[in-house]
C-alpha cells in the first residue's frame, strides 16, 4: 500500500503538470490540486509540511472538553475554525463530541464494546457524520459539514499470536497541508486510547498498526501551492 510520500509526489507531479482543479462559483473561485478517492497508509502524521504540535495539544483540549464553540480553544481560535462557525463560535464538528458524547450516541464506548464483545466483528465504527448535516451544516450562519465520516476498527492476529488492532479512517474532504496533520495526529491519540482499553480488558499487549486513511478528496490549496516547491515544505 503506497505511503504519505507517495501521496506527496502525486502532488507534486499535479503541481509540475499544472493539473489543477477549480472550486468556487462565479462570483470567487480558486485552484486547488486533488487526488480523489485515495487510500494509503500513515506512516507519518503529515504529507506537506510537519504538524504544529502546539497547536495540535491546544486543539485536542477543545476536543476533549466536548465544546461545540471554538472560542473555548485554548489561547484563541485559528482562522479557519471562525471562518466555518456561527458568529458567535458555534460549529458541528468537535471531534471529541462526536465519539464521546452520549448526544452522539457514545461512539467510542459503542466501538470498544463491539471489539470486546467479538474480537472478529465487522461492527465495530465510530460514526462522526450524520443524515442531518446536510441541512446542519449551514444553520444559524455556520459553514461547517463535517469532513470526516466514520472509522472501523478490526483486531487481527499475525501469525505470533500477536494481537493488531486496525484503524481505518474514512473522509469526505481533506485539506492535505494543515487538516490532514491535525486529523492523523487525532486519530493517532483516539487509536491508542483504544489501544489500551483493549490491552487492559483482554490483560494482552494490542499492537497499534499504522492507520489506514481513505479521503474522497484530499486537496491541497492554491495559497499552498508554495510547499510543493523545493526546500519550502520545512
Amino acid at each position: 500500500m503506497i505511503k504519505t510520500e507517495d501521496i506527496l509526489k502525486q502532488f507534486k507531479e499535479k503541481y509540475d503538470n499544472k493539473d489543477f482543479r477549480i472550486i468556487g462559483n462565479n462570483v470567487q473561485q480558486a485552484k486547488t490540486i486533488e487526488l480523489q478517492n485515495v487510500q494509503f497508509e500513515v506512516d507519518k502524521p503529515w504529507i506537506v509540511r510537519e504538524p504544529n504540535y502546539d497547536y495540535f495539544n491546544r486543539e485536542l483540549e477543545w476536543y476533549k472538553s466536548e465544546s461545540l464553540n471554538v472560542n473555548d480553544i485554548p489561547e484563541g481560535a485559528p482562522t479557519m475554525w471562525k471562518s466555518c462557525a456561527t458568529p458567535i463560535g458555534y460549529i458541528n464538528s468537535n471531534y471529541g463530541w462526536m465519539i464521546w458524547s452520549k448526544d452522539n450516541y457514545n461512539q467510542f464506548d459503542h466501538c470498544l464494546q463491539k471489539l470486546i464483545e467479538d474480537p472478529h466483528t465487522r461492527e465495530a465504527c465510530m460514526i462522526y457524520n450524520r443524515p442531518s448535516m446536510q441541512e446542519d451544516y449551514n444553520k444559524f450562519g455556520m459553514h461547517d459539514f463535517c469532513c470526516t465520516y466514520s472509522v472501523q476498527c478490526f483486531i487481527n492476529e499475525d501469525k505470533e499470536g500477536k494481537k493488531h488492532l486496525k484503524y481505518i479512517v474514512y473522509m469526505r474532504s481533506n485539506d492535505a497541508v494543515f487538516g490532514f496533520d491535525n486529523d492523523a495526529l487525532w486519530h493517532k491519540y483516539v487509536q491508542q486510547m483504544l489501544r489500551n482499553r483493549l490491552s487492559e480488558h483482554f490483560n494482552e499487549e494490542f499492537i497499534a498498526d499504522n492507520i489506514i486513511w481513505n479521503a474522497g478528496s484530499l486537496h491541497i490549496y492554491e495559497r499552498h501551492f508554495k510547499y510543493l516547491e523545493d526546500g519550502q515544505n520545512e
